[in-house]
């Protein structure tokens, strides 16, 4: 796909430009109104795909979780192997979409590997997310960031002491997500590991604040994310601080995201998925097995 047609889906997903004015852009790009949309459905989630872990999975137990939060309740997806037994614990951040079907399959594609995963609803700040992607995108700017931050970093705690956890706990978080990961490293004392897959970069002078190593994902093309990456790495360095870096050749931002076929690089999301799974057995502890 034309590389300009993915930028300007970027462009409208992070809240550049509106429905209207995207679509004029992409009826332009593509030719015709016709070739517009027959674009479209590659560059939106398709919600029909089957999850790479199905729901219903005879291995897994979910149930939908609360927990209290200097800014309120907020909401989760809880997952975690039938077998019970204390499991070290991944919250999973979602992208600017709020807490929908992929992130539900995340949290799930942790648990048949052992761990205890919880799938955070950040949009709880504001009424929750919606069943509609387009809603969910409208939605997310009025979410406050600090806010935000505020649960995620109760979220750890909550974590910690969850009955099943052995009390170390990592986050992985997507795009919006993978900023959040960045900032909650910053400010929580108690996260054991962090993994951002194509998350902005927080300022150099709040590096210090890091405690938990990190795993850092970037897509190839994702100028914008890019940017901030040799600064984040030089505060990185300068304060001694435990990471490794990766950039996938070839991959666009979301390459993660099965359900977007535009910008999904199989081979790219398989690496990466098996680094972060090697990551959290090594910084929280190999888990239980899940059969």
């Amino acid at each position: 796909m034309d590389q300009k047609i993915i930028d300007l889906f970027d462009k409208y997903t992070h809240g550049q430009m509106d429905r209207r004015d995207f679509l004029e852009s992409l009826t332009k790009l593509a030719g015709s109104t016709a070739a517009a949309m027959a674009v479209l459905p590659l560059l939106q989630s398709n919600w029909a795909q089957a999850a790479m872990i199905e729901p219903g999975d005879a291995r897994l137990s979910t149930e939908r979780v609360t927990f209290d939060s200097p800014k309120g309740k907020i909401n989760g997806y809880l997952a975690r192997p039938k077998s019970r037994g204390r499991r070290p614990t991944v919250l999973v951040i979602h992208e600017n979409r709020g807490l929908n079907p992929h992130l539900e399959d995340v949290a799930r594609r942790l648990a048949v590997e052992g761990f205890l995963a919880y799938a955070i609803d950040l949009l709880s700040l504001v009424g929750g997310t919606p069943a509609s992607e387009e809603e969910a995108l409208k939605l997310h700017p009025k979410m406050n960031q600090d806010d935000a931050v505020e649960a995620l970093v109760a979220a750890v705690s909550f974590l910690k002491k969850h009955p099943e956890s052995t009390g170390k706990v990592g986050a992985v978080g997507f795009c919006f997500g993978g900023l959040m990961v960045n900032r909650l490293a910053a400010s929580s004392k108690e996260l054991d590991a962090g993994v951002p897959y194509y998350g902005r970069q927080i300022p150099a002078a709040q590096v210090a604040n890091i405690q938990a190593p990190l795993l850092l994902h970037y897509a190839e093309k994702d100028d914008g994310v890019n940017a901030g990456i040799a600064d984040f790495e030089a505060a990185l360095k300068a304060n001694n601080k435990k990471y490794t870096l990766h950039i996938y050749p070839g991959t666009q931002h979301a390459f993660n995201n099965d359900l977007g076929a535009a910008r999904y690089n199989k081979a790219a999301a398989d690496l990466a998925w098996g680094r972060t799974l090697a990551f959290f057995k090594e910084t929280l502890g190999a888990p239980p097995s899940a059969a």
